[in-house]
């Protein structure tokens, strides 16, 4: 950091096994990706590229050096994932990881219906050979997973393999964990966390609500994804209690009682 505040919440230190932050890239140009590393590689933890944009993208692996160079991972997008099994090209994306020297992959199946034995057996092939990161939730807004199934997926992927899992939220934070509204889940996150340890979610919280309702629930080491390259900077100062909105959340109780700040 530039200068020393006191009573900062302790931050993990890359590589993380906890505090992860997770980066949408959903087309950035090989300038703009530059320049997201330059002002905020540290904060970077791994790189997601959304959806099935790698497909599209021009100069992928010039993009994807940049990243390497810099000593950030990067993953395609389970969507992707998804359209290789969909069309029985299983193999042709284990080579795809190969030739791009992809050291992660994510396994989801939020747009099409997979059975979970299904699922968890390509958990466990791929990770054979990358880290594999698993999504649980649906991109579908009316297909409600209630919190025990929730528990059950979550725990079986793991027991697959999965590095992390990811609880969808998707781009937009109004699926899965959260509702039309964007309002957390709330019931169903502390019912996760009873069965599920913080440290092996990953949740996905584009909005700044929803990181701020994760920070003070877990802490400023929670891991959270699908975060947009603008956010980056935003985040780490509501992890670290620098933002109106966590600003209180950290200081000590002598602090709060000097400056009669309400402990809630």
């Amino acid at each position: 950091m530039n200068f020393t505040l006191s009573q900062i919440p302790s931050r993990s230190e890359k590589p993380r096994e906890k505090g992860i932050t997770m980066v949408m890239d959903k087309g950035l140009s090989i300038r703009e990706t530059e320049d997201m590393i330059s002002s905020a590689s540290g904060f970077i933890d791994i790189v997601k590229l959304g959806w099935a944009t790698s497909y599209v993208t021009s100069n992928l692996n010039e993009k994807l050096a940049v990243y390497k160079n810099a000593g950030i991972p990067v993953y395609f997008g389970g969507t992707l994932f998804e359209a290789f099994v969909v069309r029985n090209q299983f193999d042709d994306f284990r080579k795809l990881l190969d030739k791009y020297d992809l050291k992660f992959a994510e396994v989801s199946d939020g747009s099409v219906e997979m059975a979970q034995d299904v699922k968890c057996e390509y958990i466990r092939k791929l990770a054979t050979q990358v880290t594999v990161l698993s999504e649980v939730g649906s991109k579908d807004e009316n297909k409600i997973i209630p919190p025990y199934k929730w528990i059950q997926l979550i725990q079986s992927e793991l027991e697959a393999g999965a590095w992390k899992v990811i609880g969808e939220a998707r781009e937009s934070g109004n699926v899965g964990l959260f509702r039309a509204s964007g309002e957390v889940r709330q019931g169903l996150v502390e019912e996760i966390l009873t069965q599920i340890p913080f440290e092996k979610m990953l949740w996905e919280a584009p909005q700044k609500s929803q990181q701020v309702w994760f920070v003070k629930l877990l802490g400023s080491n929670v891991n959270l994804g699908n975060i947009a390259p603008s956010e980056l900077i935003p985040l780490e100062t509501i992890r670290l209690g620098l933002r109106g909105d966590t600003f209180n959340h950290f200081l000590n109780a002598k602090t709060k009682k000097e400056w009669k700040i309400d402990s809630k």
